[in-house]
């Protein structure tokens, strides 16, 4: 989601000319800018996340808004640049605008959820003016700076080309610092609303810097010229005039398919990186590098060149030719050479995160950083092209505004038509004919373009088309496999997302779920074992007697089909955001067919905008999300998020939250837990696997009841689901409990929580594997008898059997993370002589040595 549509800011958020006069303080101006709009951006894509959801539709609309506004701001500001007496005093105006705009769109996207989805119950689509107005009038204001820089500047005709090339270039760099600066410092350190104050002061420094121009540099009127140096005379005005509406024409269509590509590689690239928001602002910041570079590298010949409209259509049509070839190209070479490239810059730096950047570096530059060096290199020339020196600000204007337009059209176009319907690189196949299209209609309309540059253009167009013809549709999904060592069994790339299924493992086979290339869940037994008590366990322990429950994140469909093994719940609600993950979950095992059960309501939605958008109240709220460091899923780990929930528990009810300890350091797991006890007053801490564990909280006090878990537990079909996965008895399910919520306030600390606005965890260090078991053992050491009410001797006997039987077998997964195999093997034989019959126990003992730090699951 977030990396679609970033590339057009650079293109569209506070861009500039200048002539001699001022062109260095105008490319410093537009650094600044483009640092602040980069910023802005990314905190509004994160808080349109919270406010309308994470559906790709959803995002898209709220997205759009924003480029929108900036081609609204584009045409605008253009038409007042070319009126206005002071130019660079508008300038500073307008970015002083902008500082106060967007802190109050910040502030109030804060805050606008609730609102909204009232709204959307009432009114419908009507709400989506909320959201629409929130993003797209601060960006109005960043549209209308262009041209009206581009006036202040008095650019000479025939220079138009070569600055705009450079100070496009400078706005880029600039874009490319706040790409990197939002995710690598602002937001860890100062969260949303820290981050949207740093970047207004930002603009108040640009403004500051405008007025100062004001006082000291010449404005007026820019010179007119009847022609260009190099450029070929047209016949008339009229003749000038269509050259201009085509060249606009065909930039806008540009503008689609340039956005259209950066839609295809944000599916096609993710599966050579991780989830982490680090990985998605490397390779924004590659592909910003590569339009930075191009521009600055042809800012020096544009004027110069004989043949503007040839040189342009080569551009744009070998910018889609590369990227097919890239792709035909792409193989398990890219992931030995990440690997290789990730052990030398650990070797000489030391630090986890730096290695693993510089491998998302690697795959940036061999899927993304090629294309766009061509198509930020096409700029300059389409300001060559039209752009008129006595009209420049009206002129640069409409070039925002189509170019803005177009590529609105193009992101959505391929985003809900293209992909959906023809895959990946048949996707990238119709783009790149596209490009080829308006290469050939350039070198064919255009003035002055000679024979020999229109023969090699249509080669070039024809040679795309049969790359993509010849290139296997199933070119990732093969790839894929082969990179995870594994057969296919799923695989699809819809709306949002790519999903496969995976089958790995040869003496204890397993399936695999992949999203967007990493791995989200499976069905090996530690997988079963773990989702299974994420359903039935606080079913079983709570006060009251549950009716209804809603799991939170479809994926195998392990947890969801456990609540179908609860007979006592009338009402089952599963909120899933990917159709094709809904498809894909008959391919696991252990999910009872969870998918095409009617008892089961799936509904297709992000799960906190279906808290917010019903009523609907739950015994159990219990979530199987992707890990809380991947990108976005901290909305569903936030304190904020665990308010909404409580408020939509009935009496007694719970929420039950997954807790896994090695995709996370120490003190991001202490955050955590402080979100969480923030909110619950009552609240419980289980392990339900090695490597996972469960918090569990309520607005009432839980009281166990040794009788009623018994007589829960006794259930015909909740027993056969527990025995499966190890867990035989009502001992064995409360030998997992490992502390209340004193324990749980003591191990958090001081820990700062996870909120919506401090969103920490999404941009915490890189994990330390080392820290895992030392987190396990700390919180182990929390260990005590569970509360229980009217059980007798005989039930606290064995229940510490159970938990000595358990904590051995701990010990052993401990040791085999040192590697210590001659005391592994001791306590691996004490855990199998008693209880050699367990499932769980058996799975390891049977080939699996269960380290999976690094996935999910």
């Amino acid at each position: 989601m977030t990396a679609v549509h970033r590339h057009h800011a650079a293109a569209t958020v506070t861009v500039g000319a200048a002539t001699h006069a001022g062109l260095w303080q105008a490319a410093a101006l537009l650094c600044l800018s483009g640092v602040a709009g980069l910023v802005y951006q990314v905190l509004w894509i994160k808080q349109l996340s919270l406010v309308v959801g994470v559906e790709m539709e959803a995002v898209a609309i709220g997205v759009s808004a924003f480029f929108a506004g900036l081609a609204l701001g584009g045409w605008a500001g253009g038409r007042m640049a070319d009126r206005a007496a002071a130019p660079w005093r508008l300038y500073a105006w307008l970015e002083a605008a902008i500082a106060l705009l967007a802190i109050g769109a910040t502030l109030t996207l804060a805050h606008a959820a609730a609102p909204f989805a009232w709204l959307d119950a009432r009114v419908g689509a009507a709400a989506w003016l909320l959201p629409v107005l929130l993003v797209g009038i601060p960006a109005a204001a960043m549209g209308g700076t262009l041209p009206v820089l581009l006036r202040a500047t008095r650019p000479d005709v025939n220079a138009l080309g070569a600055y705009g090339g450079r100070l496009y270039a400078a706005n880029t760099a600039g874009a490319i610092v706040g790409t990197l600066l939002a995710a690598f410092a602002l937001l860890p350190w100062l969260g949303v609303t820290g981050s949207a104050c740093a970047a207004a002061v930002l603009n108040v420094l640009a403004a500051t810097g405008a007025y100062w121009c004001a006082r000291r540099l010449p404005a007026g009127r820019p010179s007119s010229m009847p022609t260009r140096a190099g450029s070929t005379v047209l016949s008339s005005p009229t003749a000038a005039s269509r050259q201009r509406r085509l060249a606009l024409t065909l930039y806008a269509l540009a503008g689609g398919v340039a956005l259209g590509y950066e839609v295809v590689w944000s599916q096609a690239i993710v599966q050579f990186l991780s989830t982490r928001a680090f990985a998605f602002a490397v390779v924004l910041a590659t592909y910003l590098a590569g339009l930075a570079i191009g521009s600055a590298c042809v800012a020096r010949r544009v004027e110069r060149s004989r043949d503007p409209w040839a040189v342009f259509a080569w551009l744009i049509a070998a910018a889609g030719l590369v990227a097919l070839l890239e792709f035909a190209w792409l193989g398990e070479w890219l992931p030995a050479t990440q690997a290789v490239i990730q052990q030398r810059v650990l070797g000489a730096t030391g630090s986890l995160l730096a290695a693993t950047c510089a491998s998302f570096v690697a795959a940036a530059l061999c899927v993304v950083f090629v294309p766009t060096v061509l198509l930020g290199a096409a700029f300059p020339y389409v300001v060559r092209l039209t752009v008129d020196a006595p009209r420049a600000g009206e002129g640069v204007g409409a070039v925002i505004a189509l170019n803005t337009l177009g590529g609105i059209a193009g992101s959505v176009l391929v985003g809900f038509v293209l992909l959906p319907s023809l895959g990946v690189i048949h996707a990238l196949g119709v783009l790149a004919a596209g490009s080829g299209l308006i290469a050939v209609v350039a070198v064919t309309l255009g003035n002055g373009v000679t024979r020999r540059a229109r023969v090699g253009v249509s080669i070039l167009a024809v040679v795309a088309v049969v790359v993509a013809v010849s290139t296997p549709t199933d070119r990732l999904a093969s790839l894929l496999a082969q990179v995870r060592g594994g057969s296919l069994v799923f695989y699809e790339e819809s709306r949002g997302a790519t999903v496969g299924v995976i089958e790995q493992g040869k003496r204890q086979p397993f399936r695999r779920l992949y999203i967007q290339g990493v791995s989200n869940s499976g069905d090996t037994m530690t997988s079963l074992r773990y989702m299974r008590l994420q359903a039935l366990l606080p079913l079983i322990v709570q006060s009251g007697t549950p009716r209804s429950a809603l799991v939170i994140g479809l994926g195998t469909g392990i947890t969801a089909g456990a609540l179908l093994q609860y007979p006592d719940l009338e009402h089952r609600v599963a909120a899933e955001l990917l159709p094709a993950v809904v498809r894909a979950v008959p391919s696991f095992r252990g999910n009872y067919n969870a998918s095409h059960d009617p008892r089961l309501d799936i509904r297709l939605r992000d799960g906190r905008r279906e808290l917010l958008q019903s009523a609907q109240r739950y015994d159990l709220i219990t979530l199987e999300p992707p890990p809380p460091s991947a990108s976005g899923v901290v909305n569903l780990y936030s304190r904020e998020f665990y308010r909404l929930a409580a408020a939509r528990l009935e009496p007694g009810g719970v929420v039950a939250q997954w807790l896994p300890l090695p995709t996370q350091n120490r003190d991001d797991t202490r955050s955590l837990v402080r979100s969480f006890v923030d909110v619950f007053p009552h609240a419980t801490l289980w392990t339900t696997e090695l490597h996972e564990m469960l918090l569990i909280g309520s607005m009432q006090p839980m009281a166990l009841d040794a009788a009623a878990i018994g007589a829960r537990f006794a259930q015909p079909t909740v027993s056969a689901a527990l025995r499966e996965v190890g867990v035989a008895s009502p001992a064995a399910l409360l030998a997992t409990y490992v502390t209340d919520r004193t324990g749980l306030d003591w191990f958090a600390g001081d820990a700062p929580a996870v909120t919506d606005d401090r969103p920490r965890i999404e941009y915490a260090g890189w994990v330390r594997r080392q820290e895992f078991p030392g987190t396990l053992r700390e919180l182990l050491d929390l260990q005590a008898d569970p509360p229980l009410n009217g059980a007798d001797d005989a039930l606290h006997q064995a229940i510490q059997r159970e938990r000595r039987t358990l904590h051995t077998f701990y010990a052993a997964g401990l040791d085999a993370y040192r590697g210590d195999r001659e005391q592994w093997l001791r306590d691996i034989t004490a855990v199998m002589r008693e209880d050699a019959d367990n499932p769980y126990y058996r799975w390891f003992v049977g080939g699996q040595t269960g380290s999976r730090t690094g996935e999910k699951r």
